[in-house]
């Protein structure tokens, strides 16, 4: 499975991003896609994931509400949708993919991971 992040940059606090996900490769339509973030000085920490068959959602507490993540079977892409972005969000976000499904994977489950691409809220 590769996967290729895109979509980051700087947006004003309260503004939106939308982060993609491509993934190719075999298998990956059978995974868990995550997204997941990485703070300067901070460790990396789960943002939300996405059965790719069930469509079944997780969502760190941090960004419920806020976030919204979908997947497009024709594109073999999942999206992050950030909405109200606060100074809290900036980090480098990466995707992820587990074979773990039915249940929200631990971290240390996702074995496939993608390049960073980095969202910076300013004030």
């Amino acid at each position: 499975v590769q996967l290729q992040a895109s979509g980051g940059g700087l947006v004003q606090a309260g503004g939106s991003l939308r982060l993609s996900c491509a993934a190719s490769g075999t298998l990956y339509k059978g995974y868990t896609m995550g997204w997941f973030r990485q703070a300067p000085g901070k460790e990396r920490e789960f943002v939300a994931a996405i059965g790719w068959r069930s469509g079944t959602t997780y969502f760190a507490d941090s960004v419920k509400g806020r976030f919204t993540i979908g997947r497009d079977n024709a594109k073999n892409t999942v999206y992050l949708e950030m909405n109200s972005l606060t100074l809290e969000d900036t980090a480098v976000y990466y995707c992820a993919a587990s074979g773990v499904v039915g249940t929200r994977p631990l971290p240390y489950e996702y074995h496939y991971w993608g390049q960073g691409t980095q969202v910076t809220v300013s004030s």
